[in-house]
């Protein structure tokens, strides 16, 4: 079989259901919006700060890993930084061949210069609007839905779902909870979600990535999670392709996993990208699915995370074509709306390349 060349992979389109919007800045824009607003960065030279991103969020650990974002979210404080950010956000994933995108963000870490919540999905959604109408003029089309996160460390869970709900019609299309996992079980937010539960609203949480298979069993069993943002030690109860009752009922009832391969290995929840569990989980037949999570942090994009797992696992067009569709199949868009990128953009696409 011949290689998949990167280039090659950002011609093919690319379903995206896990990044975050403070995760994937460009580095030019911080130092200019950091300059604006007097916030003091490691280093001022574009260049050399993307690398510190990346050298910072390395260390294994995720608690390490999220504190890089003090600098990211220092400069999303007003409507300005936040439409910038959304509309570069839009126009960098078009350009990388991705046709659909969940972006999740959290509106009450915005609030330090007087934003108000509602303000701040605005001026996100304004910013998405305007950079996927860009890009379209560019001959890329994507589209963008946006999910609202709470802090799982914080008290506002209720509050920020009751916003998405707000906002279901108008570009939020789910919620999340996010942050350090370990002593911030997704149960403390039950509230939250059986209010979602009860408005018929979509919602994933962030599980089974630093902390393990409890955090997974509670996020599903407990909170009745659509979707595991991660959830990638769901193989601690794998034992070669035998399944223990946890992972059996995660594949049996076809949950998604959004696996974020080099974050993953960034925070230690994986060794590295060749024995990533995305190889046994595929095999296994698991709804996976391939994403970004921070792609500034991580130095990375779709099309990178696709080409590192092509040369990790001898993956062909056939496999990137299964996560891709994978990944519309658990978007949260309505069905018909799913059913046509797949079958008029994502099908005919990779029927050519293969």
């Amino acid at each position: 079989m011949t290689a998949i060349s990167h280039a090659d992979i950002v011609k093919a389109p690319k379903a995206l259901l896990h990044d975050h919007l403070d995760g994937g800045l460009r580095p030019a824009t911080i130092v200019e919006l950091a300059g604006a607003i007097g916030h003091e960065l490691p280093e001022t030279d574009p260049e050399r700060l993307g690398k510190w991103f990346v050298a910072a969020a390395d260390s294994g650990s995720l608690e390490r890993y999220l504190e890089t974002f003090a600098h990211t979210v220092a400069v999303m404080q007003t409507e300005e930084g936040l439409h910038r950010v959304a509309k570069e956000c839009a126009l960098d994933l078009a350009a990388d061949g991705v046709v659909y995108a969940e972006v999740r963000y959290a509106p009450e870490q915005h609030l330090e210069r007087g934003l108000s919540l509602d303000a701040v999905v605005d001026a996100v959604h304004q910013g998405f609007r305007d950079g996927c109408a860009q890009a379209a003029a560019q001959g890329h089309t994507i589209r963008i839905g946006t999910l609202l996160t709470a802090m799982r460390h914080a008290a506002r869970s209720q509050e920020i779902a009751e916003l998405a709900g707000r906002y279901r019609d108008n570009g939020v299309v789910g919620f999340d909870i996010a942050g350090a996992e370990a002593g911030f079980p997704p149960t403390r937010h039950l509230d939250a979600f059986e209010y979602l539960q009860r408005e018929n609203f979509h919602f994933t949480i962030h599980a089974g990535e630093a902390f393990g298979l409890p955090s997974i069993w509670e996020a599903i069993q407990w909170c009745g999670a659509d979707r595991l943002g991660h959830g990638v030690r769901i193989v601690d109860d794998i034992v070669g392709d035998k399944l223990g009752r946890l992972a059996s009922y995660v594949r049996d009832k076809r949950i998604p996993l959004e696996l974020c391969p080099s974050s993953n290995v960034q925070t230690g929840a994986a060794p590295s990208i060749a024995e990533h569990p995305i190889g046994l989980l595929r095999d296994l037949r698991f709804r996976v699915t391939v994403n970004t999570d921070n792609r500034l942090m991580s130095g990375t994009s779709m099309s990178r995370e696709m080409a590192l797992l092509t040369e990790s696992f001898g993956w062909g067009w056939s496999e990137l074509q299964w996560l891709t569709i994978n990944a519309m199949k658990s978007a949260f868009i309505p069905y018909d709306e799913r059913l046509t990128l797949i079958n008029d953009v994502i099908k005919p696409a990779y029927a050519k390349l293969m």
